[in-house]
């Protein structure tokens, strides 16, 4: 799908809804100013208007459900837009992962309107329009930031710039400004069925460029996350990061310390499920945000020999690629597995001493990287168990003879962890002979199985028949 290269200006003004948020106020920061676009400037800007027949969004590429809550909110007398990466990738051809919605109403008055609607959210306030499985997010059009008038029950700043609340609520003018890239920040208006560009996004777009909305550094510093948000749609789109950001993201990388771990598991989520981890996970380490997350496997990569363990992680991460474009599940335990099996064997004690076995060692070293891991990125138990279960399996391969061997292909967990020894066999860390082992046993019948483990196993000596002693009057 081609953009259209013309685009119409002209001036249309949107007084819009200044409704002020209130939301209980759980402690108190110290403002910092922050350089954004001045607000009282804002609404003077003249929108870059797409009218419908010069851009190719349909109404029949939109989710039917996306489109009732749009059409019930314009009914009802409010603004409602698509926005964000739906807009985005129609425009580039791409079918939306979510629709996203923005309106000037508030969120008591979009649950007014929707029986099916639920208000989550104390940082960003937001409402979730639920239809099944989808949900539609609705967000209300955020007002710009401006420390000389705003009020701490609504937007709070800490004292590292780091936006800690923003329920100050504005027009779609102000709205933009708030949002983080200019492709992302396209409205598609339900009214008129155009596109409100105000801040140059559609030439963005058409360019291949990310660039980010207001003053980077400041921007940057009121959530440090963007900087990852910035990685991830330049690998996804393919687009190029503004010179301005490619100087700055490495020198404010460490700002990612300060961020939650539970919300950094998230990030790194879509970061590596995306279908192109392993372009993110290059772009990562160049702008030095992968240290943040994976520290200890920076560590490891930095001081890597003969290529591994990176070879491995980029086996790792180009399988999860293939799987993804494949249409097939994906785990973040096997992902996690190869990231941090290269920390988890420096931490293990050494197997060869004393009542040590080449398992225990592996546990043992994998709650030690679990929880320094955890200190960066958190990673819930439902997937740091099964990893750790996919290590704990890698010795038992070894063992080709006997039962154990056909109880392994009875685990629950082995074709995760099998997958998991071909990529060990790929970075040259096992032969290739065993992989080879297990691929073909796999395939074999249940008696032929059997057969197989046998052939190997040591024929047990018959012990000699004791004779009876005899006796003197024999």
């Amino acid at each position: 799908m081609r953009v259209a290269a013309q685009v119409v200006y002209y001036t249309r003004s949107h007084p819009g809804n200044n409704h002020r948020g209130r939301i209980v106020r759980a402690g108190r920061a110290r403002p910092v100013a922050l350089k954004q676009k001045d607000p009282s400037t804002i609404s003077a800007q003249s929108p870059n208007i797409i009218p419908r027949g010069e851009h190719g969004i349909s109404r029949s590429l939109i989710s039917p459900n996306a489109l009732k809550v749009l059409n019930r909110l314009h009914q009802a007398g409010f603004q409602a837009c698509l926005v964000g990466g739906g807009v985005r990738d129609l425009l580039l051809g791409r079918e939306p992962k979510d629709f996203d919605v923005a309106t000037d109403a508030t969120p008591e008055q979009i649950r007014q309107q929707f029986r099916n609607c639920r208000l989550i959210g104390r940082r960003f306030r937001l409402a979730h329009v639920l239809f099944g499985r989808e949900v539609i997010e609705v967000a209300t059009f955020r007002a710009a930031s401006d420390p000389e008038t705003e009020d701490e029950d609504e937007t709070q700043v800490s004292d590292a710039g780091r936006l800690l609340r923003d329920n100050a609520y504005g027009s779609i003018e102000e709205d933009a400004w708030r949002r983080d890239f200019t492709v992302n920040a396209l409205y598609y208006d339900i009214s008129d069925f155009s596109i409100r560009d105000y801040v140059g996004g559609m030439e963005d777009l058409r360019a291949g460029r990310l660039r980010i909305i207001g003053e980077p550094e400041a921007r940057f510093r009121e959530d440090p996350v963007r900087m990852l948000r910035a990685v991830r749609f330049a690998a996804k789109l393919g687009f190029t990061l503004d010179p301005e950001l490619q100087a700055l993201i490495p020198q404010l990388a460490p700002l990612l310390q300060d961020i939650a771990p539970a919300r950094l598991y998230e990030e790194v989520l879509k970061l590596f499920h995306g279908g192109v981890a392993l372009n993110t996970f290059e772009m990562l380490r160049h702008y030095h945000l992968f240290a943040p997350l994976f520290p200890l496997t920076e560590a490891v990569l930095a001081e890597e020999e003969n290529h591994f363990p990176h070879t491995l992680i980029s086996h790792a991460l180009a399988n999860t690629d293939s799987r993804v474009a494949e249409g097939k599940p994906v785990t973040p335990a096997f992902i996690f597995a190869a990231l941090l099996w290269e920390p988890m064997r420096r931490e293990m004690p050494d197997p060869d001493q004393p009542d040590m076995s080449e398992i225990q060692a592996i546990q043992i070293g994998g709650a030690r990287v679990v929880t320094q891991q955890a200190r960066h990125v958190s990673i819930p138990k439902r997937f740091s168990l099964p990893m750790r279960e996919i290590w704990s399996l890698q010795p038992r391969f070894l063992r080709r003879q006997g039962r154990r061997a056909l109880q392994l292909l009875e685990h629950p967990r082995f074709r995760a962890a099998y997958d998991f020894l071909l990529l060990r066999c790929a970075a040259g860390e096992v032969e290739q002979e065993l992989c080879d082992w297990w691929t073909e046993i796999q395939d074999q019948a249940p008696e032929a199985r059997a057969e197989r483990v046998a052939a190997g196993r040591p024929r047990k000596r018959r012990r000699p028949r004791r004779r009876k002693p005899r006796s003197e009057h024999g």
